[in-house]
């Protein structure tokens, strides 16, 4: 496992490594909520990507290593966790029932993040691609319940589950940190360049905020 671990961080990282000469500063407003996956990420501080690198940036990587975790904590279940894997098998079902699924299918860059942008005030939406997906689940019956016994059953499994998660998720974190050298020679290479250009150019129009060739108004 531990060498499976090594190959696919290894590979995750060489696939964002691909991807990300092709970032650019998001030109749109930002959501002022903070990513719940990447907001004080123990990946991203083992990839040394800190609060100075833009979010886009850290969640095409966070997302890639989550995945990684999930495969393997998959695998877990599958093999030692009956009552929790069918949970799971009566969930994948009914989300395949479902007419719409705008969340699935997307790019680690985009993969976990809101569906929708941020309001704003006093502008509501005609509609939303969230809402649009919360009307073609409303036809799909629930699940069916269980038993307290059933259920504390299951508590337990996701406790083990998660213990699981969490015994992955600290050694991709040591697999990371023989990846920082180079995630950190790129981002110098493709990052710090557009941020440092933007800064400049917020710093010209901030110096002169009128068009020089504009006459004066009276």
């Amino acid at each position: 496992m531990e060498r499976s671990l090594e190959t696919q961080v290894s590979q995750a990282v060489d696939a964002w490594l691909r991807w990300l000469p092709r970032w650019e500063p998001a030109t749109h407003r930002g959501r002022v909520a903070p990513c719940r996956r990447c907001f004080g990420s123990p990946v991203l501080s083992a990839a040394g990507l800190g609060s100075d690198v833009p979010h886009g940036v850290q969640h095409g990587l966070s997302t890639r290593i989550k995945t990684i975790v999930d495969h393997a904590v998959a695998e877990y279940t599958a093999l030692n966790l009956p009552m929790l894997q069918t949970e799971l098998d009566h969930q994948a079902a009914r989300n395949r029932a479902r007419t719409y699924r705008p969340a699935e299918g997307l790019e680690p860059e985009f993969e976990g993040l809101p569906l929708d942008p941020e309001p704003q005030p006093g502008a509501p939406f005609l509609f939303t691609i969230s809402g649009l997906a919360e009307q073609a689940d409303a036809g799909i019956p629930a699940l069916p319940p269980l038993s307290d016994e059933a259920k504390a059953a299951l508590r337990q499994e996701v406790g083990l589950a998660d213990d699981y998660a969490n015994m992955i998720g600290r050694e991709v974190c040591t697999i990371l940190l023989h990846h920082r050298l180079r995630i950190q020679a790129a981002i110098a290479q493709y990052v710090e360049p557009q941020i440092e250009a933007m800064l400049e150019e917020l710093t010209r129009s901030l110096d002169a905020p009128f068009d020089p060739n504009e006459p004066p108004l009276l």
